[in-house]
């Protein structure tokens, strides 16, 4: 069943309805029709299975079936970090973090960035993976809504990390050394209700000065595996090897 994220938190009233996009892509993408169900997801994270009760020229009116009981959210918020890619390796990843569970998106500028975005082209950009992590989580029926904040500055990221409970950086030269018991480790010692933040470098990785910045962060710096991932494949990872030592293992 297609699934559509709502407003605002869960109350239990006759109609609920679709408006704006989601009406459209129920109406005219997948053509549903009165007696069709569908998922919808609510801010706090409660699902229903709704029934279309009536097709209107501008909306769609659902009543409720039953409550969905499975959890689908990874049992601790996982923020990843990168420093911003080339092309749209960031959207490729803000896409598929998203089916692998993860709570919120950041990206900053790193020393070794190639792309230079500033404040305004970065506001632009917002909208754009909203919709990508929106869709991404409809598709794998998340419910919730990844976060996105695309930053300007490094220093504003630096100073986000206070709010973090377990910094974690994916640097490549503690995988050349032959580290690998950082990641495991630090995923172990996860406790509920606790946040962790991943941090991945760009194409040209974190540099030893920004390392030395997390570092006075207390951020773990750690390996993931012998081999060396893209900046894109790393954070996907991280979160497949989070998946299983926290839902699988």
């Amino acid at each position: 069943m297609q699934r559509y994220f709502l407003a605002g938190k869960f109350e239990e009233q006759a109609t609920y309805k679709l408006t704006g996009d989601d009406f459209h892509h129920a109406a005219h993408v997948m053509r549903m029709k009165i007696g069709d169900k569908c998922f919808l997801t609510f801010e706090d994270e409660m699902a229903i299975v709704a029934e279309i009760t009536e097709i209107l020229e501008a909306e769609i009116n659902l009543q409720l079936v039953e409550k969905e009981e499975t959890q689908k959210e990874l049992p601790f918020n996982v923020t990843i970090a990168c420093g911003y890619t080339k092309g749209d390796k960031l959207e490729w990843v803000a896409q598929k973090a998203t089916e692998l569970g993860m709570f919120e998106l950041i990206g900053f500028p790193s020393k070794t960035s190639v792309v230079k975005w500033d404040e305004k082209k970065l506001t632009k950009k917002v909208p754009r993976f909203e919709k990508i992590v929106k869709e991404a989580a409809e598709q794998s029926h998340r419910q919730k809504v990844p976060g996105i904040q695309l930053l300007s500055h490094f220093n504003d990221f630096t100073k986000s990390l206070v709010n973090y409970d377990h910094i974690l950086v994916a640097y490549e030269e503690s995988a050349k050394s032959g580290e690998t018991k950082s990641f495991v480790k630090s995923l172990q010692e996860v406790k509920t209700g606790e946040s962790v933040i991943i941090i991945f470098g760009p194409e040209g990785g974190l540099s030893p000065q920004e390392i030395d910045i997390f570092s006075k962060e207390q951020a773990v710096i750690c390996g993931l595996g012998p081999r060396i991932l893209r900046a894109e494949t790393a954070p996907l990872y991280a979160l497949s090897a989070m998946s299983y030592q926290w839902e699988l293992l």
